[in-house]
This record gives structure tokens, C-alpha cells and sequence, in this order.
């Protein structure tokens, strides 16, 4: 299987149906599929070959697509950058690929005088305006359309997406076309995609929970339509302008939308159904959100970026009461899953275990970490680090976390990472981060801070001291002061259960 099939597909069956709408710029499958191989073919002019790395720091747009499907066209590999990481996080991802071009639109035309760019030796400029220096117009790059008997596919990794590292610096999982091309397969029917699907990109591109959608609704033949980032009342205008019919969310995204005082101004009528992941979905947010949207469908999709992200589904439609609304569903198509213990033993229904899954949409592994990913792969199953119980009828719930990992508005964020930073403040002595409950972002970041013996932190200087190193949704948001050391186990390890205890007291699920 290779990439490009889908577009081949959609050119074929579809090929006067609009594949792009990005505001008033519209083109067809035809169109989409002539310059996704003319850039593929302006990109080997310049240089890049087979294997080489292709980033891409640019909010959503029919480019961004372009690029998804021209790199791995070529057979070199795409890597998408996300957003909201700092300079420095950017510099590390890009030495750490060995990036060789970077794509950069209007937002981000900064960054190269404040990362570090020593790998990147071609810069290629997205945006609509005049073109700055040292850069090529996206226009310009197009050649004589890339052409093969021998494309690239199959076992060939097609992008490197970096993850929040656990032991401080992200990690880059490294997914296949076999992989990407399956979890498309596979999202088709377990979130309503059909080839008169309307799509909308309102959650960030680089995310797998919207990126996959790409290869998805491009498979199906169905319509993509831009906005560059989520806002709740362009979100509803795009939708009555283009006559959407689907689009992925996260729950504090599909809270925006639900509580938006002008949404009854909005024709949203051709909205068929609504994925949401990334995070749990508080019940009074669903709630709410039927209430006002009660002719579309939520799908709760579970998944993460090592499985391309597709793990399991779930119709709220089929399943509408009981238990079951905390339940992210069955296993998707193609996807095994089974909850095991520590000995990666499977547990009987209803105990809880680590969920493990395995699959054509795994990952091949971590990019130059072949430890970590044989760790992770071990026995044939990918192991997630998510605590869950599966019940007699294989619907899965996730009720905690076995890795540090905190989610606050969609967003992965490892407490390692931010400890890390904040033990570089001068006169922290110890630190543990855990997540806090959050009505809006689901959980927030929480920091414990021990003081050295004679000095003085605040929480302020935590937080300040935070915002120079790591992003701002990585920060914590609120900051204890102790006097006293921190709860170990025995083995020397903080009891962060200990420390989470008080926050999540009352609740059924230890993630919010």
C-alpha cells in the first residue's frame, strides 16, 4: 500500500468534485492530484531524495495538505511540527530528524532566527503574500509532475510525528504507508466518512486526531475545508458556508462550540457527525452539546500516535445511556486490543490492566531510539501506558494513566518533561507534576515544588522560569509550595498517586 492511492482514487472517481476549499481558493480531485505530483517533482528539482526529512510548521491549509501527500509521494518523509512548541522544542526536533527542508507559513516566519536550524538547508514559504527572504514561493517549487513504476510504500516510513517524551525530549514515532494507509481503512466506517463527506479541519493539522482524516476522507473522495485554527464562531460560519458534514474535535473544542451565546445564528443543518478524542468528554459538556446539536452523531474514538492514532470506536447513537458513555468503545477494524497485566499477561473482563493493541496501523517505532521502541513493541503488542478494563462485550474504559501523562485540552504533556524545567529553577531542591480535575481542559497542570533549605520560590518565578523552556500549554497553571519533602516508596519513586489523591477524591475515573 502506498499514500497516494487514495489520491489516485479520489482523481479517479471524483475528479470535478471539490477536493479543497480554503476559503475562496477551491480546486478539484483532478487539480489536487496534478499538483501534489508537480510538487513532489519541484521537491526531487531541489534536492530531496528517497528518505530524506521534510518538516512542516504551518497552521491548516490546502498546502498543508499538498505536503502530506507530495513528500511521501517521492518517497521522502514528512514531519509535522506542532504549533505550540517553543523555539527551542522546534530546534530539537528538527537536528534530532536531521530535517533537511522546512515549510513555514506567515505564523511561523520567525522561527528560523530563534531555532536551530543547522540541518535545514532549504526553506519553502507557504503563505499568500510577498515571498521573504532567502525563501521560495510554494508556487514556484511546482515542476514537472513526479512520475514512478516503483512508488514508495508499504514498510517505508511516510512521516516521523513527535510525541511529549517521558524522560524529557520528545520522541518521533515513525509511521509507515502501510500503517497510515490502514488507519485510514479503518476510519472510513468508524467515523461515518462516505464519498459525499464534507470535512472540516477546525483541530490543528499536524494532530494525528485531524490528520488522519486526510488520507480518510481523501480515500473516500469527499471534500476538505480549511480554517488556519479553531475558533468557535469561524468553525460555525465555514460549516453553514460550505455545507459541512463532519468534523473532529476535542472535548474542550466541542465545549466552545456547544456554548457559544450565537450558535442559533449558524445554519449547522448539513452536520452529520462529530469524532471526538484526544481527551475524555465530560458528561455535561456531551450533554449540552446534543442538546443544541441534536441532529448529529458524537463518535468517541480513542487512540494515540503510536497506532496511526486508531485504537477504538464508539456510536453514542447505539450506546446512548448508562455505563457505557464512559467507555471509548471497541476495537476498530483491523485493531486488536487486550488489557494485560505486568507480566503482559491478558486479565480477565472487567480487571483493570495496561491496554496493549496490535495491528497494521502500529508504528514501526521511534525514530533512533531502537531501546525505547523494542521496549514498547515488545512481544508483538504495542504497550500504551493506559490503565483500562475491558468488559464481557469488549468495550474498553480508560480509567487511569500508567505513564505520567497528563491531557489538558487534547494536548499530551508529560510530567517529566515539565519537571525537568522547573529543576532547573534556581533553589528548587525537588519537584512532581502531576494532573489536577478541569471542568474546561478535562485536567491542568499541577506542580509540587520543595524549596531548597534558606531559599525562597514562588509560584510565579515557577511559572515564569517554565514559560522560557517549554511551551505554554506544557506550563503549570497552578504551583504548591511545600516545606516538607516530597512521599516516596520504597524504592525511592514519589507517590504521585499519593499526591493526586486529594484532587480526584469522589471521582470514578482517576482521568478527568
Amino acid at each position: 500500500m502506498f499514500l497516494t492511492q487514495g489520491l489516485a482514487r479520489a482523481a479517479t472517481i471524483n475528479p470535478n468534485v471539490p477536493a479543497t476549499i480554503n476559503r475562496e481558493r477551491r480546486r478539484s480531485w483532478a487539480e489536487c492530484a496534478e499538483r501534489v505530483a508537480r510538487l513532489a517533482g519541484g521537491l526531487v528539482a531541489r534536492g530531496i531524495q528517497p528518505g530524506d526529512r521534510v518538516a512542516i510548521l504551518a497552521l491548516n491549509s490546502d498546502r498543508y495538505l499538498e505536503a502530506l501527500f507530495a513528500v511521501p509521494m517521492l518517497g521522502a518523509i514528512i514531519v509535522p511540527l506542532n504549533t505550540r512548541l517553543a523555539p527551542a522544542e522546534i530546534g530539537y526536533i528538527l537536528a534530532d530528524s536531521g530535517t533537511r527542508m522546512l515549510l513555514l507559513d506567515d505564523a511561523f516566519l520567525h522561527i528560523p532566527a530563534q531555532a536551530d536550524m543547522a540541518a535545514v538547508t532549504d526553506l519553502l514559504y507557504l503563505g499568500d503574500g510577498a515571498t521573504p527572504a532567502g525563501m521560495t514561493a510554494w508556487e514556484d517549487v511546482l515542476g514537472a509532475p513526479y512520475t514512478t513504476d516503483t512508488p514508495a510504500g508499504g514498510d517505508d516510513v511516510a512521516g516521523i510525528f513527535y510525541t511529549g517524551g517521558t524522560t524529557g525530549k520528545s520522541k518521533g514515532v515513525m509511521l509507515t504507508h502501510d500503517n497510515l494507509v490502514s488507519n485510514a481503512a479503518m476510519m472510513g466506517p468508524a467515523c461515518g466518512y462516505r464519498s459525499d463527506s464534507v470535512y472540516i479541519h477546525a483541530a490543528p493539522m499536524f494532530h494525528l486526531a485531524d490528520l488522519a482524516s486526510i488520507f480518510a476522507i481523501t480515500m473516500v473522495g469527499g471534500t476538505h475545508v480549511f480554517i488556519s485554527r479553531f475558533d468557535p464562531a469561524d468553525l460555525l460560519s465555514e460549516i453553514a458556508r460550505t455545507k459541512v458534514t463532519n468534523v473532529l474535535l476535542v472535548p474542550t473544542m466541542v465545549n466552545a462550540v456547544a456554548n457559544y451565546p450565537e450558535i442559533g445564528k449558524y445554519d449547522i443543518s448539513s452536520l452529520r457527525v462529530i469524532p471526538y478524542g484526544a481527551s475524555p468528554m465530560p458528561d455535561a459538556v456531551l450533554k449540552k452539546a446534543a442538546e443544541v446539536m441534536p441532529h448529529v452523531r458524537f463518535l468517541h474514538v480513542y487512540g494515540m500516535t503510536e497506532a496511526s492514532p486508531l485504537a477504538t470506536a464508539m456510536d453514542l447513537h447505539i450506546e446512548p445511556v448508562g455505563k457505557r458513555l464512559q467507555s471509548c468503545g471497541r476495537p476498530a477494524m483491523l485493531v486488536d486490543v487486550r488489557i494485560a497485566d505486568a507480566e503482559d499477561n491478558e486479565v480477565p473482563r472487567g480487571t483493570v490492566g495496561e491496554v496493549q493493541l496490535r495491528g497494521p496501523n502500529v508504528m514501526k517505532g521511534y525514530w533512533n531510539m531502537p531501546e525505547a521502541t523494542a521496549t514498547a513493541l515488545r512481544g508483538g503488542w504495542y504497550h500504551s501506558g493506559d490503565g483500562g478494563m475491558m468488559d464481557e462485550d469488549g468495550y474498553v474504559y480508560i480509567v487511569d494513566r500508567m505513564k505520567d501523562m497528563i491531557i489538558s485540552g487534547g494536548e499530551n504533556i508529560y510530567s517529566a518533561e515539565v519537571e525537568s524545567a522547573i529543576s532547573t529553577l534556581a533553589g528548587v531542591a525537588e519537584v512532581a507534576v502531576i494532573g489536577i480535575p478541569d471542568e474546561r481542559w478535562g485536567e491542568t497542570v499541577h506542580a509540587v515544588v520543595v524549596p531548597r533549605a534558606g531559599a525562597v520560590v514562588t509560584p510565579e518565578q515557577v511559572i515564569a522560569h517554565s514559560r522560557t523552556l517549554i511551551a505554554g500549554f506544557k506550563c503549570p497553571r497552578s504551583v504548591e509550595i511545600r516545606n516538607t519533602p516530597l512521599p516516596l516508596s520504597g524504592a525511592g519513586k514519589v507517590l504521585k498517586t499519593d499526591l493526586r489523591a486529594p484532587f480526584w477524591a469522589g471521582r470514578d475515573k482517576k482521568v478527568s
